[in-house]
C-alpha cells in the first residue's frame, strides 16, 4: 500500500484532520448513512454552509463526481468536503470515471484548502450500490494517482465503520 496512505476502523466524524469527505446526496441536506452522520454530528453551520452553496452555486444539487468544501461546524475536523457518488444501478459505463472524480476532485479541493491529512469514507458503497471490491479499487487507484501526479505533501485515511470492510480495501488493493 501506498505510504501516505492509510485504512483504518473507526468513525468519520470524530477524525482530527484536515477535512472529512461527505458521501453526500446531490441536495447536499443530509440524509442517511455517512451524510447523515456528519450533518447530525456537525451541526447546524454545516446545513447552513451547504444551503448557501446550493443557493449560490448549485442550485439544481451538486453533480455526481463534484466536490464542495464547508465548515465541519462541532467536528473536530476543520473542513468538510461534500461529493455526491455514482448511483451504480444508474451509471452504466460511466461509473468508474463518475467514482474516480469523486476523490480526485475531493482531493483538489483539499489540497486547495491547504490540507495536510484528510480521512475518505467508502463513497457509493452504502445504499447507491456500488460493489465494495471495485469500489475499493477505484477509491485507492485515484488517490494513489494523485499523489504520485501531483506529488502532494498529503497523508489520506481511508475509515471504514467495520474491520470486515477494512480488510476487504486491503484484501482488493494489495
Amino acid at each position: 500500500m501506498h505510504p501516505k496512505i492509510i485504512a483504518k476502523v473507526g468513525d468519520i466524524t470524530k477524525e482530527n484532520v484536515c477535512a472529512i469527505i461527505n458521501a453526500a446526496n446531490r441536495s447536499l441536506m443530509g440524509g442517511g448513512g455517512v451524510d447523515g452522520a456528519i450533518h447530525q454530528a456537525g451541526g447546524s453551520a454545516i446545513r447552513e454552509a451547504c444551503q448557501k452553496i446550493r443557493q449560490m452555486q448549485y442550485p439544481e444539487g451538486l453533480p455526481t463526481g463534484k466536490a464542495v468544501a464547508t465548515t465541519a461546524g462541532e467536528m473536530p475536523s476543520k473542513y468538510v468536503i461534500h461529493t455526491v457518488g455514482p448511483i451504480y444501478h444508474q451509471c452504466g459505463q460511466e461509473c468508474t470515471v463518475l467514482l474516480a472524480s469523486c476523490y480526485t476532485n475531493s482531493l483538489q479541493t483539499a489540497v486547495a484548502l491547504g490540507c495536510k491529512e484528510i480521512s475518505f469514507p467508502a463513497i457509493s458503497t452504502g445504499i447507491y450500490g456500488y460493489p465494495k471490491e471495485k469500489a475499493a479499487f477505484i477509491a485507492y487507484h485515484a488517490v494513489k494517482d494523485f499523489l504520485a501526479a501531483t506529488n502532494q505533501e498529503l497523508k489520506v485515511n481511508f475509515v471504514f465503520h467495520n474491520s470486515h470492510d477494512k480488510e476487504l480495501f486491503e484484501k482488493t488493493v494489495f
